[in-house]
């Protein structure tokens, strides 16, 4: 048996609204305006009950619901301009039949809905930033290891080897050759790169038997990481590995998560990318806005810490292997009620990009809405567990 969704509690409470009004008008024959008052007297305690039994608990974009004081002050201001906007409308039409009173009030409840998804959206953006603004104060985070780096490779063999030994040369200074771990995770790349980064010195190489995504690559290299603090980042290198310092000292400092900003006003850029490269970029930040509360700066960006306690809610729990696993990563820090701090980072940019525009651009929109499907059905899990690799499963080779 299916569940009873927001989307159901949105047509049934509708439903109350409209018949409501055509009833009262019909049997008494009253002013358009008292009977549309009373139909949504009627309509705003069945809509709030409704979706509290269509709330899913954990997804953010419901949370407007667990407060009745301002799902009530929203629902008085919608409903005074559903009563405006019907209101001038029948003065503009005369005296309508009840067919055309409906055609009406469809109009005037398209107007409302609008006032009601400004104002839902309000509260949740000023919940999320609560929840973000200041370092997480539970206690210190554990693991065997201070940092663990986790570098997703797929078919870059020749730059690999270098870029475990350049993240180690940056790191292992400041923080210690014992208390650093390389995690290489080759996503099915069919060569030598795994080989060539246990040469270079990785604490553990994972291979996919075959190319399942960034996502996955990611995930399946969290799980087995050992630090206090989870990073990942590029392994082109795009951004210096010092970075990765940066978002330790941040982790360290009480935040759940720490993201890179190529956006950040403090960023620098030393090579730029393709102009259609950027303006892909900022459209993709556009469209997260259908997913995610938070105004983000750059969700993009490969270069993520988090506490090793909060990397099974936030890694362990996504269900995106593509490119919008990143944006995927941002909605379950927001339903999880994390903290999340942006850093600028270095660009360097010289790596060629494998992305191909038009074909991932179209992935990157399905995943989109798969994230929003996914969270209003209620498959993201609130047991903190840290997911399960597929079904072929990585094989560590470290």
């Amino acid at each position: 048996m299916r569940r009873f969704g927001p989307g159901a509690a949105v047509v049934l409470a509708t439903g109350v609204d409209v018949g409501g009004l055509l009833a009262v008008r019909a049997a008494t024959g009253w002013p358009v305006v008292v009977a549309d008052a009373i139909a949504l007297l009627v309509a705003a305690p069945v809509s709030y009950g409704l979706h509290r039994r269509a709330d899913r608990g954990a997804d953010p974009f419901v949370r407007w619901v667990r407060d009745p004081r301002r799902f009530a002050q929203v629902a008085v201001v919608a409903g005074l301009v559903d009563l405006a906007v019907l209101q001038v409308l029948v003065v503009a039409v005369g005296d309508p039949s009840l067919p055309d009173l409906f055609g009406l009030k469809v109009i005037a409840l398209a107007v409302a809905a609008l006032v009601r998804v400004v104002g839902h959206r309000r509260i949740l953006l000023r919940t999320i930033r609560a929840d973000q603004a200041e370092p997480a104060t539970r206690p210190a985070a554990v693991g065997d290891r201070r940092l663990s780096v986790v570098l997703p490779s797929y078919r870059q063999p020749e730059g690999l080897g270098e870029a475990v030994t350049r993240v180690r040369e940056v790191l292992v200074p400041v923080i210690g050759a014992d208390e650093l771990e390389v995690i290489v995770v080759d996503d099915g790349s069919g060569d030598d790169t795994a080989a060539r980064a246990e040469a270079a010195g990785a604490d553990r190489v994972v291979v996919h038997p075959e190319n399942r995504g960034k996502g996955a690559a990611v995930r399946s290299g969290a799980a087995l990481a050992r630090g206090r603090t989870i990073t990942f980042t590029d392994a082109d290198l795009a951004y210096d590995p010092a970075h990765l310092l940066v978002l330790l000292d941040r982790i360290e400092a009480g935040w759940d998560v720490a993201v890179g900003s190529r956006r950040h006003t403090d960023a620098v850029t030393l090579v730029r990318a393709r102009r259609l490269r950027e303006v892909g970029g900022r459209f993709i930040n556009l469209l997260t806005q259908a997913v995610l509360l938070g105004h983000y700066r750059d969700t993009q960006c490969g270069l993520k810490g988090f506490r090793s306690d909060v990397a099974p809610l936030v890694l362990g729990q996504g269900l995106i292997d593509g490119f919008a696993f990143d944006i995927e990563l941002f909605h379950l820090v927001e339903r999880n009620g994390l903290s999340l701090t942006e850093v600028p980072v270095q660009v360097a940019n010289a790596a060629p990009s494998s992305v191909h525009a038009l074909r991932d651009g179209v992935r990157l929109v399905r995943d989109l809405f798969r994230i929003r499907r996914n969270a209003a059905a209620g498959r993201y899990r609130s047991d903190g567990a840290v997911a399960e690799p597929g079904a072929s499963g990585p094989r560590s080779v470290g």
